[in-house]
């Protein structure tokens, strides 16, 4: 199983640098045939063309994000679980995202590591796997891990608010979320909504609940509502409320971290605050890459 995940990986790394090569080839021909229309090409010309970014007419190979190639194709399969020994309060905040995310089951950690819960969600065609933390009983941390190849995303949980303490709670709605991302405009930001997206199936039109992912100052915050039309818009929340800070994404899946390639990591002592906003201001995104 071990030789098989390795040599999996193996695979989609050497896929995903002939892509990038492959990319390259066809934005330099694009870039060499606009010239030939234009009857100006020259030497000087191409080399400043190849030299920026925003000149090459091909999709990056981070951006093209080949984890979740296939995912349009059938219906994401989410398994959610605690870390060891969890409190009372983490059991029902564990019962409240099960409620979140369509297609998805609770199951108790017990006694198990991580490489045992990955390798059965992979036997039984799970496709991501949420592990969520605590400290002295306040939900803290949750690890999202997609299968079978990653990437792995880390957030800190912060202001959770459960479905009971909501004022003028509304019922749970089963339908599949419509789902609004707000402010992600960095090439990070577009990678995490990714991840975020793809725990969710395509809702039909017909749906009457939304859950929104907000970014401010690289806060995520999550809210989960219905709606209805009588004569006019109503909106009912029904929670629960939290929000996410992203600190690390991982290459690898979840039992394979420490071996993974780190792809982008939080580096909160920076020199001016708008490199912090690596969600929603260009600036951070080059400054964070390894």
């Amino acid at each position: 199983m071990i030789r098989r995940q390795a040599r999996l990986r193996r695979e989609y790394l050497l896929q995903k640098a002939e892509k990038k090569r492959r990319d390259k080839t066809i934005g330099q021909k694009e870039i060499l045939a606009a010239g030939l229309v234009k009857g100006k090409v020259n030497k000087a010309s191409l080399s400043n063309a190849f030299s920026t970014k925003e000149k090459l007419k091909y999709v990056d190979v981070d951006e093209a994000d080949d984890e979740y190639k296939y995912m349009s194709d059938y219906m994401p399969k989410v398994m959610i679980t605690t870390s060891h020994n969890p409190s009372a309060k983490l059991k029902v905040f564990v019962k409240e995202l099960r409620l979140l995310f369509p297609n998805s089951q609770r199951i108790n950690r017990g006694k198990s590591d991580l490489k045992q819960l990955t390798r059965v969600c992979c036997s039984n065609g799970v496709t991501d796997i949420i592990v969520v933390h605590e400290h002295r009983g306040i939900p803290d941390n949750m690890v999202i891990s997609h299968l079978p190849n990653g990437p792995t995303a880390f957030f800190n949980i912060s202001n959770v608010v459960m479905r009971h303490d909501v004022p003028f709670m509304g019922n749970i709605s089963e339908q599949m979320p419509h789902l609004i991302f707000h402010n992600f405009k960095t090439k990070i930001g577009q990678r995490v909504t990714k991840i975020l997206k793809h725990l969710f199936p395509t809702p039909k039109s017909t749906s009457k609940r939304v859950i929104t992912f907000a970014n401010n100052d690289d806060f995520i915050s999550f809210r989960h509502h219905t709606f209805k039309y009588d004569k006019e818009l109503e909106i009912t929340e029904i929670g629960p409320r939290f929000q996410l800070k992203l600190y690390q994404i991982k290459l690898g899946k979840l039992d394979e971290i420490e071996a993974s390639d780190t792809e982008w990591v939080l580096r909160p002592y920076m020199n001016t605050s708008a490199k912090n906003k690596v969600l929603s201001n260009e600036v951070g995104w080059e400054e964070n890459v390894n």
